[in-house]
C-alpha cells in the first residue's frame, strides 16, 4: 500500500495550527523538521524546543483527498510553502535500522548496533541501541568523549558519568578497565537505557545509575567521593553551574572532560572550572559536518 504526504513549511508561530490541523484531517502521523540549518541542542525532559522555519510532513492513506485538506489548510496557515508527495509501503521497524552501521572510535574501539555483528571481534565492542536515549555514538560529542577516554589510563578507577544518556560513556570506560561506574542522569528514561545497555555488555554489575537527587544520597550514605574520573556530556549551561560540585565529586588530580559545546561556549566553560581545574585542552573534530563541536579536559588542582 502506498501512502501520501502533505508537507507545510512555515514558521514556528503557526507549526501548532498547522499540526492541529493535519491531526484534525485523519494523519496517520506526523513530523517536523529544520527547513533550514539552525542547529538545536538536546533539550531537558518536558521540552520541545522547535526551529524557527520548520517543515510540518503528515502522513495519510491513499484514501483520502489530499488536495481538498491541503487547499484548506493552506487558506488557515501562514505557509511558506505547501507541497504533497507519495511514499512506498516499506517495512518501516527495518527501515530505520538502516541509517545505523558500527563506527569505529580510536584505539581499535567500536560501537555496534544491538542487532548487527562486529565487524572486527578481536576489538573493544560496545553493543548499544541508538533508539533509548541520546549519546549513542553518532554524535560527535559522544565521539570525542570517547577518544578521549580511550587515551587514558582507567585501570582500577571510579568513573562518574554525569548526564549519561545511553550509558556509553560509563560502558566504554569500564571496557578500558574501569573499576565502577556511577552514571546520573535527569531523565529517568536515560536511567533506564543505561542499566540495558550496561547489561548487554556485560558491565551491569560494576555500574551503578541515578537521578541527581538519588546520587546525592547514595553518596551521603555511602564511601564513594572523592572519585577519580568525571565524564560530562551535556549542555554549556548546567556544565557551568555544575563546575563547584564536580570539583567535590573528585580528588587532587582528579581527571574531568566535558563535552556539548561550541565555538562561542568554550571559553565561559573554561572560565568556570578554571577555579577548581588546571584545564588541558580544547578539540574539536576536523571534519566539516563537526568542526562546531569542542572538547575541554582537565584535572582537579591539588591544592595541598
Amino acid at each position: 500500500m502506498a501512502w501520501q504526504q502533505l508537507h507545510i513549511q512555515c514558521e514556528k508561530s503557526q507549526a501548532e495550527l498547522a499540526e492541529t490541523l493535519m491531526l484534525e484531517a485523519d494523519a496517520l502521523s506526523i513530523s517536523l523538521n529544520d527547513a533550514g540549518d539552525q542547529p538545536l541542542f538536546e533539550p531537558l525532559p518536558g521540552e520541545s524546543p522547535l526551529w524557527d522555519d520548520v517543515v510540518i510532513t503528515a502522513l495519510f492513506d491513499t484514501s483520502v483527498n489530499l488536495e481538498y485538506i491541503s487547499q484548506s489548510i493552506a487558506e488557515q496557515v501562514i505557509a511558506t510553502r505547501v507541497w504533497q508527495s507519495n511514499v512506498d509501503d516499506k517495512d518501516w521497524e527495518r527501515e530505520w535500522m538502516k541509517n545505523y552501521h558500527p563506527i569505529e572510535c580510536a584505539n581499535n574501539l567500536w560501537i555496534v548496533p544491538k542487532w548487527l555483528t562486529p565487524p572486527n571481534p578481536d576489538a573493544i565492542n560496545i553493543l548499544m541501541d541508538p533508539g533509548l536515549a541520546f549519546g549513542t555514538g553518532y554524535h560527535a560529542t559522544t565521539r570525542l568523549c570517547i577518544d578521549w577516554l580511550t587515551e587514558q589510563d582507567l585501570t582500577d578507577k571510579v568513573v562518574i558519568d554525569y548526564g549519561c544518556g545511553s550509558g556509553i560513556l560509563g560502558i566504554v570506560a569500564l571496557k578500558l578497565g574501569a573499576k565502577a561506574v556511577y552514571a546520573v542522569d535527569i531523565d529517568p528514561q536515560a536511567v533506564l537505557a543505561t542499566k540495558q545497555n550496561a547489561e548487554r555488555n556485560g558491565v551491569l554489575a560494576q555500574l551503578q545509575a541515578f537521578l541527581p537527587q538519588e546520587f546525592e544520597q547514595f553518596c551521603q550514605n555511602s564511601a564513594v567521593l572523592p572519585t577519580q574520573m568525571i565524564t560530562a556530556n551535556i549542555l554549556a549551561k548546567p556544565l557551568i553551574s555544575l563546575a563547584p560540585y564536580f570539583a567535590t565529586l573528585l580528588e587532587p588530580n582528579g581527571e574531568i572532560v566535558l563535552a556539548g559545546l561550541i565555538e562561542n561556549q568554550v571559553d565561559d566553560v573554561k572560565t568556570a572550572y578554571q577555579a577548581f581545574f588546571d584545564m588541558e585542552s580544547d578539540f574539536t573534530f576536523s571534519s566539516q559536518e563537526d568542526k562546531h563541536w569542542h572538547r575541554l579536559s582537565g584535572k582537579k588542582a591539588d591544592k595541598r
